[in-house]
């Protein structure tokens, strides 16, 4: 099966480059299938990661950014891959 975690800040205002490049600098316990950050608007900063295990595994995840990097909390998501379904 393939689980997928989302993992999405949004940054204080004029931050998001930063947040950008915390989330560059921050190493998993171990190596997802696949790993893809991408930027919005608003200075937001999304990062998903792509696992080959079942739906409820103890998968590592990043952690959240010191608070006066961010706006909120971390959003976290995690999905099951349905294709072929």
């Amino acid at each position: 099966m393939t689980v997928a975690l989302m993992w999405e800040a949004r940054a204080v205002a004029g931050k998001g480059g930063e947040l950008l490049a915390w989330v560059r600098r921050q190493d998993l316990a171990a190596e997802p299938v696949r790993r893809e950050i991408l930027r919005a608007s608003e200075d937001r900063v999304l990062v998903i990661t792509w696992w080959d295990a079942p739906y409820d595994a103890d998968l590592p995840e990043l952690p959240e950014p010191d608070a006066e990097l961010v706006t909120r909390a971390v959003h976290r998501w995690r999905f099951e891959s349905v294709t072929g379904d």
